[in-house]
């Protein structure tokens, strides 16, 4: 009764319900951790399938897109003109990929808000060398796996091609996102470690069908 999981109780409390039922088949609260992250994953694989098929498709035509800048780098209304043309004529939508992960974003903030107040963790062991899901990764083998699945799935993301300093700054910055998590995780509860490292083997499964699928 002491659980408050703020404005996604509505949300946060029917996913904790699934997780407790879950446990009472494995028995163990990292599976349980585990397999609801599937779950949620399947109930939104159409979602995930469409943003994935657009991100496909912005790769496709980016090589398209650099001959454009390189074409019109000095008539910005020219090369938002011939652009938007290419999209038009290739049936791409550039916010395509953003809409279906922003509808899963949250479920899977809920999902965040049940692991921290979550006292079943406590000495909880998952296996082999994490005996307490709410301490860290005593070897930060955790922290580890995710940061390279992170990067892994990020190779699969379409980088669009630009002239503007400001933008290839923040896309080479985006390269060093996954070290920074690996460092920020390597202080978190493994438990919650796990819920991500879950999630984003999942997504990188995804992505690789989905791209294979659109060639």
């Amino acid at each position: 009764l002491t659980v408050d999981y703020g404005v996604l109780t509505f949300l946060a409390a029917p996913l904790f319900w699934v997780l407790d039922k879950i446990y009472y088949v494995f028995g163990n609260w990292g599976w349980s951790i585990v397999m609801l992250t599937i779950l949620i994953k399947i109930i939104f694989f159409k979602l995930s399938e469409t943003s994935y098929k657009s991100m496909a498709k912005m790769r496709a035509v980016a090589p398209q897109i650099q001959a454009l800048q390189s074409q019109h780098g000095s008539d910005k209304t020219k090369l938002a003109q011939e652009t938007m043309a290419l999209y038009k004529k290739e049936g791409v939508n550039p916010l395509g990929g953003c809409l279906p992960m922003v509808l899963q974003m949250p479920f899977f903030i809920a999902f965040y808000w049940v692991l921290l107040d979550m006292v079943q963790l406590r000495h909880a062991p998952f296996i082999f060398w994490i005996t307490d899901l709410s301490s860290k990764d005593p070897y930060y083998i955790l922290p580890i796996l995710n940061g390279a699945l992170m990067y892994l799935s990020q190779k699969f993301m379409p980088v669009t091609p630009s002239s503007d300093p400001t933008q290839q700054q923040m896309q080479q910055m985006m390269k060093y996102m996954p070290v920074g998590i690996c460092i920020i995780f390597a202080w978190f509860p493994s438990g919650f470690v796990l819920y991500f490292t879950a999630q984003t083997l999942v997504q990188l499964v995804q992505q690789a069908l989905n791209f294979r699928k659109e060639g």
